[in-house]
């Protein structure tokens, strides 16, 4: 677009003499100025608002933000799928989905980018925690879907023995007792001794500990 610009030094004839021959306004003089106005009207856009009307501008570059015409080609650059997933799925996103993308091409297809992978299979997102030696680094993984540990005797539940066998002991009368002394001298006066009956089989302690949860796919943008 252009804008108009006076062609002809109007105000200056009033200064030349009269025997000057540029003094006289000829029709050349007229032309140039009219000349000049019409290729400034020209190159500017009718605003009748006609959806119809053809309009003609220059199609900034992507990302600009200036007040100058957006072009219908720059708003569909601007509105692709490929620039709409830079900004809603930059590379590191996660992007989760129920629909079963057969490959990365069908998910650039879909939502944009260059290059994405299958990411996180069965397993859950947790936040990053710095101070947890656990979860203090992205992608790193852990845990079990089943816990299986064979249980030391502290984390073995207190309890009794019922069907065991007991130690007899001879009191001085000659009658048997449990776990009795004799009446002289305090001390038990054995006379047979049979092992607590063992129990258990010593095997590891194994359940199910997953959570609840429910199956999506997830993938990771990598380009």
């Amino acid at each position: 677009m252009s804008n108009y610009t006076i062609a002809v030094s109007w105000s200056g004839k009033d200064a030349l003499a009269d025997s000057d021959a540029n003094k006289v306004i000829s029709g050349a003089d007229f032309n140039t100025e009219f000349t000049a106005v019409q290729t400034a009207v020209n190159t500017k856009a009718d605003l009748n608002g006609s959806a119809s009307e053809s309009f003609s501008a220059a199609t900034a570059g992507s990302g600009t933000n200036t007040t100058q015409v957006a072009t219908t080609a720059f708003v569909q650059t601007a509105t692709s799928a490929a620039n709409i997933a830079d900004v809603v799925y930059p590379v590191g996103a996660i992007f989760t989905t129920v629909t079963a993308y057969a490959n990365s091409a069908a998910v650039v297809s879909a939502i944009g980018g260059t290059t994405w992978v299958a990411f996180g299979a069965g397993k859950v997102l947790v936040g990053l925690d710095s101070g947890d030696s656990d979860f203090n680094t992205a992608e790193e993984t852990g845990g079990a879907k089943t816990d299986s540990h064979t249980l030391t005797t502290s984390e073995i539940p207190s309890h009794n023995h019922a069907n065991g066998s007991y130690q007899y002991l001879m009191k001085s009368d000659g009658s048997a007792t449990i776990a009795d002394t004799d009446s002289t001298g305090g001390e038990p006066n054995l006379a047979s001794q049979g092992a607590i009956q063992a129990a258990g089989g010593g095997g590891a302690h194994t359940h199910d500990i997953v959570q609840p949860y429910i199956v999506v796919y997830f993938w990771k943008r990598t380009a």
